[in-house]
């Protein structure tokens, strides 16, 4: 079993900044594939960035050239810099983990969830 704990959501305004991270248990996090999800009010949730155990990155494209996913395997931890905000990235924000170190952009793919966090943007 994976815990991964999620922090950093904010509101911002517009144009705006912000990083999310997302730390997990065990001592075998560097070889986990790492994703970060987005749910609005009313939809389903959204995938939006994944990296691989070599870095290796993929994001949806409404969000390509403005966030960045990132990972320090010496704190377990995995990142999302969020900059150039845009009101419709508001929504909670997941981090998940698969342990087999596949490549998914799909929510049935993680086995393991954060609790989520926050981010809204104003206009």
């Amino acid at each position: 079993q994976v815990a991964l704990v999620t922090s950093g959501g904010g509101l911002v305004q517009a144009g705006g900044s912000l990083r999310l991270s997302c730390a997990a248990s065990g001592d075998t996090f560097r070889i986990y594939t790492m994703g970060w999800f987005r749910q609005a009010p009313g939809k389903e949730r959204e995938f939006v960035a994944t990296i691989s155990p070599i870095s290796s990155t993929y994001y949806v494209d409404s969000v390509k050239g403005r966030f960045t996913i990132s990972r320090d395997n010496a704190k377990n931890t995995v990142y999302l810099q969020m900059n150039s905000l845009k009101p419709e990235d508001t929504a909670v924000y997941y981090c998940a983990a698969d342990r087999l170190g596949r490549v998914g952009t799909t929510t049935e793919f993680y086995t393991y969830w954060g609790q989520g966090t926050q981010v809204t943007v104003s206009s």
